[in-house]
């Protein structure tokens, strides 16, 4: 059991980095609720679990080709930088007095899905970590254990996705509308950084 909870934490430390995930997760749900917010981190772990199959079945060296790298790089800058804008301009419109959620959940589910599914780091992340998890669990425990263990990682995400999503929540009902604005607004301007970031590896990487 002490191995399993420790597999569990490492999920909880890969998904707590700042990265466009949290930020999305946290402008999702100063602005729409805890299920939007929620939601963002759904579909992000589907991708993050796409990845996991994908590094398990060897697939993912298809992704390291150096074409598929550029079209992910600038790609994900699309998304990066239109998710960032649009975040800008809504922030405009937050008030804690209205509780109506305009957006689908569906929206913001695919939001998570494609910043993530879309994201080179997220591969090379992955690659790296699970690449290695994967290694020393058939090593030590034998391939029998290894969706177990699996799957308390997985665990880790989803507990970190609640928390997010929670935390989030709390500030859409407890912090006065200039504060949540002004938070939008950073997050939206952190997806604007990452997405930058894509688009100048994705034009390095072009030429």
């Amino acid at each position: 059991m002490a191995v399993f909870f420790s597999y569990i934490l490492l999920g909880l430390f890969l998904a707590a980095p700042i990265g466009p995930i949290n930020a999305a997760q946290l402008d999702h749900g100063i602005k729409h609720g805890f299920f939007h917010s929620w939601f963002v981190g759904l579909g992000a772990m589907l991708a993050d679990g796409l990845f996991m199959l994908l590094i398990f079945f060897g697939v993912v060296h298809f992704l390291e080709i150096p074409f598929m790298q550029t079209f992910l790089w600038l790609f994900g800058f699309f998304v990066l930088i239109y998710t960032g804008i649009e975040s800008l301009i809504q922030s405009a419109k937050i008030d804690t007095r209205n509780e109506r959620n305009n957006e689908p959940l569906i929206k913001s589910f695919l939001t998570g899905f494609f910043m993530s599914l879309l994201n080179p780091l997220s591969i090379l992340f992955w690659l790296g970590i699970y690449g290695s998890v994967l290694t020393t669990t058939v090593k030590q425990y034998g391939q029998e254990q290894l969706l177990l263990y699996s799957s308390a990682i997985f665990i880790g995400l989803f507990i970190w996705d609640i928390t997010m999503a929670g935390i989030s929540s709390t500030f859409k009902k407890y912090f006065a509308t200039k504060f949540l604005k002004l938070l939008s607004i950073i997050s939206g301007l952190s997806l604007i950084g990452f997405g930058i970031y894509f688009g100048y590896q994705g034009i390095k990487a072009l030429f």
